[in-house]
């Protein structure tokens, strides 16, 4: 009897461990780069009820710092949270893996000590034709995409975020800023930004800035950033100090609160 039961027991047992599956948030995609001359990994999330044949078409967030094991993970857990409340609309989500996020989001430097210390770095200019001219037409070719662009980016990836805005704005239509580190190079994309901006193309563009108590020079330049935009006829430009975050925690609060303020509908 013993022994019946203790190996009916071990079927049950070798019958659940065969039972569990991965639990999956998204697919992994690798592409080939010509202008970066490389293979670049791709996270992609699909909202529930996402169909390739469906006519439905969703919004685009571009993550920067989109590796499992930097941001994806954690804003696809946002964003599946405010959908599920209705606080945003259902979004496909591209999580673009770094391979060297010093070399692809920073324009190149005059500072010797940088450019000792950081030997890759300058690449900017390449990443973002990378990003408009390969990235954006794949993702339009394998996916129900509409017309709403969003990038995030925060620290190096909120400077690339922000020259992209002043240079080339026409690749997104919302840009969420957190904690940019505009300092780079002396606070030369803030000073020159008048000699590359296009004002026209600013316009119906949203722009969504984040800081914490990350110092007094973050804070200034976010609010120089912020005071450019706002020259800019018909651009929408909203900067908020988080007090109790840092450099560390802020992105997921401010995320947070910035997607909340994105989609409010306006009484």
């Amino acid at each position: 009897m013993k022994r019946s039961l203790l190996i009916v027991l071990l079927m049950f047992i070798v019958g659940f461990s065969f039972a569990q599956k991965p639990f999956q948030l998204g697919n992994i995609y690798k592409i080939h780069s010509k202008i970066l001359n490389e293979d670049r990994v791709l996270n992609i999330y699909t909202p529930e009820g996402y169909h390739p044949d469906s006519a439905t078409k969703y919004p685009v967030i571009y993550l920067l710092d989109g590796s499992a094991n930097e941001d994806f993970v954690h804003v696809v857990g946002l964003v599946q949270f405010l959908t599920m409340i209705e606080a945003m609309p259902k979004t496909i989500i591209v999580g673009i893996a770094n391979i060297d996020r010093r070399r692809d989001f920073t324009y190149p430097t005059t500072i010797e000590n940088d450019k000792k210390d950081y030997p890759t770095t300058g690449s900017s200019a390449k990443f973002i034709k990378f990003l408009g001219e390969e990235l954006q037409p794949y993702i339009v070719s394998k996916f129900k995409t509409g017309g709403s662009k969003t990038i995030i980016g925060q620290s190096l990836g909120g400077l690339l975020a922000t020259e992209i805005l002043l240079k080339n704005s026409e690749l997104f239509n919302n840009y969420i800023i957190v904690s940019p580190s505009l300092w780079w190079n002396n606070e030369s994309l803030l000073k020159n930004a008048n000699a590359f901006i296009n004002k026209e193309k600013l316009i119906d563009t949203k722009v969504y800035i984040a800081v914490g108590e990350e110092g007094e020079r973050m804070k200034d330049d976010a609010k120089q950033l912020a005071q450019l935009i706002l020259q800019s006829e018909g651009a929408t430009i909203n900067l908020t100090f988080f007090e109790k975050e840092d450099h560390l925690t802020i992105l997921h609060n401010g995320l947070y609160q910035t997607l909340v303020k994105m989609y409010t509908k306006k009484k």
